[in-house]
Parts: C-alpha cells; sequence; structure tokens
C-alpha cells in the first residue's frame, strides 16, 4: 500500500520554479527520501523531464568515492566525531 502524500508533494511542485533550495523535514522514517526518490521522481518523468536530467544522490555511491581514494570513513567527510 502506498501513501500518497499529495499534500507534501503539491507543496513541492507549487514552490519548484522559485529559485529557492527546498528542505523536507521530519521524524524519522516518516517518508522524506520517498516523497523525493519517487513521489517527486515520477512526478518530473511525467512531466517530461528526461532521466539523465536527474540526480539521485545514495549514501553508498559516497562510500564507494572515499574507498576509491582510500580514505578512511572519518576523512572522506561522511561521519562526524562526536564527543559526550
Amino acid at each position: 500500500m502506498e501513501i500518497k502524500r499529495d499534500l507534501y508533494l503539491n507543496k513541492l511542485i507549487k514552490r519548484e520554479c522559485n529559485g529557492l533550495v527546498k528542505v523536507v523535514t521530519g521524524i524519522r522514517r516518516c517518508g522524506k527520501s520517498y516523497l523525493l526518490f519517487h513521489l517527486y521522481h515520477d512526478y518530473l518523468l511525467n512531466k517530461g523531464i528526461s532521466e539523465d536530467h536527474l540526480r539521485r544522490p545514495f549514501l553508498k555511491s559516497l562510500l564507494e568515492r572515499a574507498e576509491k581514494f582510500a580514505l578512511p570513513a572519518r576523512q572522506s567527510g561522511l561521519f562526524h566525531k562526536t564527543t559526550h
């Protein structure tokens, strides 16, 4: 079962060409990534945007780049050292 999230999708669509960066916030596992990487992505494809003009950043690709340059995860900037 897919939750449509029409309210949030329509907010993104309404503001897509205003020149501002969009920030989607919410609690963990509430569907932020799904909204962007599936619903909004599908909307853009249906609008006629070519797949090669869309990017989907993934943590996996960042980790692969860090491994390619033989950088430990700490030095690659992927993880931040925290102090208690």
